[in-house]
């Protein structure tokens, strides 16, 4: 059996070729995962051997600039991700989410009622005024109002 180079192969190339005895030989699974060795012209055997050369090349084109471009990416994503807080931007997060409360407590129960049904259930405007027994315009003025006094009592808070 004569050797050859010994070349790490994609995962999923499906054949191995060699030479055995002077013959050029393909071995590869066929369907049913049966072994098969075939006998191949020279041209058969080189041009294998150009087409595992060829995929070589990708897999170190792949290594050396595409995979650690995305791995790179990937752990930056992941730093981002689980990225500690510091405990400064806690206390501040914690204030003004303190301060937002105490503002919306400042508000009428028609206009707490009217916000937390626009911004957090995702009502329209047609659909509060129609809940409500009201114009469109109403409810559209209730909400900048409400947003003006919230934007006024944050200023002087903050």
């Amino acid at each position: 059996m004569e050797k050859r180079p010994k070349r790490r192969k994609h995962k999923d190339n499906p054949y191995e070729i060699n030479i055995i005895d002077n013959k050029y030989t393909v071995k590869f699974k066929d369907n049913k995962n049966n072994i098969n060795l075939v006998e191949v012209s020279v041209q058969v055997y080189e041009a294998f051997d150009k087409f595992e050369l060829r995929d070589l090349s990708e897999l170190n084109e792949y290594d050396n600039h595409i995979e650690h471009s995305e791995i790179y990416e990937e752990t930056l994503e992941k730093r981002i991700v689980n990225k500690q807080e510091l405990i400064e931007d806690s206390i501040i997060k914690k204030d003004n989410f303190e301060k937002l409360h105490n503002a919306i407590n400042e508000l009428s129960d028609i206009e707490k009622r009217r916000i937390r049904m626009y911004y957090f259930e995702d009502k329209t405007l047609d659909e509060i005024a129609e809940i409500e027994r009201t114009s469109h315009q109403a409810i559209s003025k209730s909400i900048h109002n409400s947003l003006k006094k919230l934007e006024k009592s944050l200023k002087f808070e903050i």
